[in-house]
């Protein structure tokens, strides 16, 4: 049975979210959607703002994942992200509020406005919002 789990270990600057035998991981990468077994091919992609859902002895738990780097090798994922949460530790009306100002942002029509960071601030809020809203139903 080991030899159908592999290592996942989620850093972020603060602490070490994750680091635990799991049986898949699902997250979003700039590539799309990628699921990952044990035996997968090496592999180093870029994370995008969403849900990343680890699978576990017939359990999935879902956490926050916004941004980083995830690197596959051997028996062993590596994600080195920005910030990852679980949804109890997300503050719905602080991403809301967060939501909020980046719609106003790109919708401003200012020409100084960093569109593809208000775009991935916009990214990271729905991301949140959305985690917790469908484990409220």
């Amino acid at each position: 049975m080991a030899d159908k789990t592999f290592t996942l270990q989620i850093i972020s600057p603060t602490r070490i979210f994750f680091d635990e035998e799991v049986d898949m991981v699902e997250m979003r990468t700039t590539e799309g959607e990628i699921g990952v077994l044990a035996g997968h091919i090496p592999l180093t992609a870029i994370v995008e703002p969403g849900v990343v859902k680890i699978h576990q002895e017939g359990k999935v738990r879902e956490a926050a994942l916004l941004d980083g780097f995830v690197e596959i090798r051997g028996n062993k994922v590596t994600v080195l992200a920005e910030a990852c949460e679980w949804p109890d530790e997300i503050d719905v009306h602080r991403a809301e509020e967060a939501k909020l100002r980046a719609e106003r942002r790109i919708g401003s029509g200012e020409k100084q406005v960093d569109m593809v960071r208000a775009e991935l601030a916009l990214k990271k809020a729905l991301t949140r919002i959305n985690l917790v809203s469908t484990l409220d139903k």
